[in-house]
């Protein structure tokens, strides 16, 4: 283990920022990963009629340059130790920028829709809602396809071009947010087959193939000219310029690696990394991921292996749209006033199963293991005895039966069993749901350190290995695990019995979700 820093355990330090839609995390951790200091910034989204939703980019780099310098004024950051800048967060909205990296407009957020209906002119057909043969050709090649809602870097660019024809003049790139604060610190348009993953635009099948696919840009209809170029995931972009440097106080030749969706800086801080090591998230949404050394795409259940952290890895990819928002609403709507803690701690009166209640957790709609933008959310079986305990305790239990299905897809689409699960995430800090999970799903779940804090020790330990400070084989040990959580054989009656219910459920309100939901065309 050596390299930029010394050994993983030695002095380097790694500029850390994980963008989420709620704002920028930034951290200062060591090449291991350990944090040494961190702050988090809130943004707000700005909603629009037609289905707009975007935030400032230009605020994220105001905020994440602001929080750098308090950071090197606290006292626990040596600047002199800081040797890299690594970046993460979410993906799938689209910055415009000019060639020195300024934006020309908002970014256009993952939850913009308003290029739906150009997408649809694009892949829309008979199909659950695509069109066959194109459709086909882009599974075939990237993995995945555009979606018809147009809530998606394709979506975006479509919009772009066609409505905000000033905003597509001015711009001389579309950047991912990671790829766009790697550009504000170095100067460079560059992307990787990781952070575009959700443009759909790259071959695959060939992840050192460095370049985007000829035939789905021509399908999508986008101007490849606006497209960054692509580089190795995993390589450095180029170093910190000279004037970011010197306004913020770091020292020359600090080095850039090349920014990541959250999935990828989440499986590194869960020291999840060699293949088949398995990850479970609980934050605002939640997914399972695990490395896989094969491409694959399950189209039924909106499961695929993306590029992963190497050019010679992929990574499952899936997702619940709502996770910890569940506990968060339940919250809000019942127990007005309360903490999480105390929210948690009512649910615990209520025994296992919490008097056969059922909540589905579909506030937002589902994507994985079925892909419904209309399903809803509901308390079932529900009864003059039923407790506002077992209300609480439902919406713990429901997500873990959610958690269920989709850890059985993803077992079908791994081929294979996968245990433990690394669990990490704001629910992660919960026992109490940290046992619920193991108990439903059966499996052992093992929670690491500071789990809230995941992805920016992850974006720390992908800096470690892009630089070559340690191995993947290494990573696991980096990460601390706090504690395990067994399953409880006395409650798999019980969750068994409620789990037959869950998958019916979906099933007996599909229709009904579709009729309720549907946009009415007009």
């Amino acid at each position: 283990m050596s390299g930029p820093g010394g050994a993983a355990g030695g002095t380097g330090l790694c500029l850390a920022v994980d963008l989420g839609t709620g704002g920028p995390k930034v951290g200062f951790a060591r090449l291991d990963g350990e944090l040494v200091w961190l702050d988090h910034q809130r943004v707000e989204t700005r909603w629009s009629g037609g289905g707009g939703a975007t935030q400032d980019a230009g605020g994220w780099w105001r905020l994440v340059r602001e929080a750098v310098r308090r950071g090197l004024r606290s006292g626990a950051v040596d600047v002199s130790h800081v040797v890299a800048v690594s970046c993460t967060g979410q993906w799938a909205s689209t910055v415009p920028v000019d060639s020195s990296g300024e934006p020309v407009g908002d970014c256009l957020m993952w939850m913009d829709h308003r290029g739906g209906p150009y997408s649809r002119k694009v892949i829309g057909g008979p199909v659950a809602g695509y069109s066959p043969r194109p459709a086909i050709q882009w599974i075939r090649r990237s993995g995945g396809a555009p979606s018809v809602n147009g809530a998606d870097p394709i979506g975006h660019m479509l919009y772009l071009q066609h409505e905000e024809p000033r905003v597509t003049a001015d711009a001389a790139f579309f950047l991912e947010p990671v790829d766009y604060l790697s550009m504000r610190f170095t100067g460079t348009a560059a992307a990787s087959h990781a952070s575009m993953t959700a443009a759909w635009l790259t071959d695959n099948r060939r992840l050192d193939r460095l370049d985007y696919d000829p035939v789905l840009v021509r399908l999508s209809g986008v101007d490849r000219s606006k497209l960054p170029p692509l580089v190795a995931t995993g390589s450095v972009v180029g170093e910190v310029r000279r004037q970011v440097a010197d306004e913020l106080g770091l020292p020359a030749g600090v080095k850039v690696v090349t920014g990541m969706p959250d999935l990828h800086s989440a499986a590194c801080g869960a020291g999840a990394v060699r293949d088949y090591d398995t990850h479970l998230a609980i934050s605002t949404s939640a997914w399972i991921g695990a490395p896989v050394p094969f491409k694959k795409t399950d189209a039924l259940r909106s499961i695929a292996s993306v590029p992963g952290l190497t050019p010679r890895q992929y990574l499952i990819a899936d997702n619940h749209e709502a996770g910890g928002l569940c506990l968060e609403w339940a919250r809000d709507l019942l127990f007005p006033g309360a903490s999480f803690e105390e929210v948690v701690a009512e649910a615990e009166r209520s025994p296992a199963g919490a008097g056969k209640v059922i909540f589905t957790p579909w506030l937002t709609g589902e994507r994985s293991p079925v892909d419904d933008r209309y399903a809803r959310g509901g308390f079932h079986n529900v009864s003059v005895s039923t407790t506002r305990a077992d209300l609480a305790r439902a919406v713990l239990e429901g997500t873990a039966l959610n958690n269920r299905w989709l850890h059985e897809a993803v077992e079908s689409f791994a081929r294979r069993r996968l245990e433990p699960l690394r669990i990490i995430g704001g629910g992660a800090q919960s026992d109490t749901w940290c046992q619920i999970q193991a108990d439903v799903m059966g499996r052992r779940l093992e929670r690491v350190v500071r789990p809230l804090h995941a992805n920016l020790r992850g974006a720390a330990i992908f800096a470690s290995l892009s630089l070559g400070v340690v191995t993947a084989d290494e990573v696991n040990e980096l990460v601390p695990v706090e504690r395990v959580f067994e399953p409880n054989p006395s409650r798999r009656a019980i969750y068994d019995e409620l789990f037959a219910e869950f998958p019916r459920l979906y099933k007996a309100q599909r229709h009904m979700f579709s009729r309720l939901n549907k946009p009415q065309r007009r």
